[in-house]
């Protein structure tokens, strides 16, 4: 009788919210695939709002790190991660380990992994604005998670021709569409989540957290929010991130408005029935720019550079900046020029169409030797 092969045991590191988000769909499918063997491991970067996920998503970690220290440096944190993540790794001797994006725990899976000579996988691979400084630290962490791995799953043809410009061979490199598309298309049947506005005014989402515009440049942005709830006609809904520097800069300028609703974090499902409940979406999250366009909803982006240009090109978001004065110009125009929204919530999303943690499955078990192949058609 022919020997059948031991299952290809995949080590899925994950640390925060995002990550959780993009990598379940993977673990799904790797979970449904006999010839997979899904370990989950938890740094718990975002611990308190990662703990809420893991159940909804169908994804049980089987350890978690607990790294985060109260207002801990990247330093003290990075140094957490590798140690914790490098005796993980040599403990349970993953074929692999599957990092996702740019966040401080998915550079260090990847250091770590490389340490101990284990190959890498990179979901949503390619991402750049080639700007170190911004987003920070994330550019830095995603160009060396692309130095250090050996699979590639590039989320758009863009994506992919940035990690050829580097070197990397087209063997290596999967151009799959964004994972997170992929879950937002399986949460959003289930009816599980709950709007969080309160009103039935025009309903506008805000998410602010990047640590390069903390602090004054924000407060500055919290200016223009509450003009924007002024109007009267828009209730601005803001989860808040648990970021003290976050809260300081947005708290003492929005807090107690009666049309700037501010919760505390959402869960996923709440998340996401919000977002389909809204008319306007303004973000610094990367993953916000690729959830909107998929349920018709115009983005404006509150940052100075974006590693998903896609959105901008296809017209379904604007990067409009940090400045408080645009910030507040660029939405009023949204929210009064009619024919300026529709061009925008119109748009077609350019990240995918809901099979991208198929393609990477398909990638990865080509053969039982890992050798990667380019997307199926």
């Amino acid at each position: 009788m022919p020997t059948v092969p031991e299952p290809i045991r995949a080590m899925v590191v994950l640390g925060t919210r995002p990550e959780a988000i993009k990598l379940a769909p993977v673990v799904r499918a790797m979970s449904a695939d006999p010839r997979f063997e899904p370990v989950v491991v938890s740094t718990g970067q975002h611990r308190e709002m990662l703990e809420q996920m893991l159940h909804l998503l169908e994804m049980k970690a089987a350890a978690d790190l607990a790294v985060m220290r109260e207002r801990q440096g990247l330093a003290e944190l990075t140094g957490r991660l590798v140690d914790g993540l490098g005796r993980t790794i040599a403990e349970s001797g993953p074929d692999l380990v599957v990092v996702q994006g740019d966040t401080t725990t998915a550079m260090c899976g990847a250091l770590a992994a490389s340490y101990q000579k284990v190959p890498v996988a990179h979901v949503e691979a390619g991402l750049r604005t080639g700007d170190l400084g911004n987003p920070f630290p994330e550019e830095i962490n995603r160009q060396l998670i692309g130095r250090i791995s050996r699979w590639h799953f590039a989320p758009t043809e863009r994506s992919a021709g940035s990690l050829r410009s580097e070197g990397v061979p087209d063997e290596r490199i999967a151009v799959t569409g964004n994972t997170v598309i992929d879950n937002l298309l399986w949460i959003l049947p289930r009816g599980q989540g709950v709007p969080a506005f309160r009103t039935g005014l025009r309903r506008v989402l805000v998410t602010l957290h990047r640590r390069e515009s903390q602090g004054a440049e924000m407060a500055a942005m919290a200016g223009s929010l509450r003009r924007l709830a002024d109007r009267g006609d828009c209730e601005l809904l803001l989860p808040l991130h648990k970021s003290p520097a976050v809260r300081e800069s947005l708290l003492p300028v929005l807090d107690g408005h009666p049309r700037v609703t501010i919760v505390e974090p959402l869960g996923y499902a709440d998340f996401a029935a919000t977002l389909a409940a809204c008319d306007l979406v303004l973000t610094d999250s990367g993953g916000v720019q690729e959830e909107a366009p998929s349920l018709g909803k115009p983005v404006l982006v509150l940052r100075a550079t974006t590693e998903r240009p896609e959105a901008v090109e296809a017209g379904t978001a604007k990067l409009i900046g940090t400045d408080a004065a645009v910030l507040y110009d660029e939405a009023t125009r949204l929210l009064d020029d009619a024919a300026a929204y529709a061009a925008m919530a119109n748009a077609v999303n350019p990240f995918g169409d809901g099979r991208a943690a198929e393609r990477i499955i398909a990638a990865l078990t080509h053969d039982h030797g890992f050798l990667p192949v380019g997307a199926p058609t």
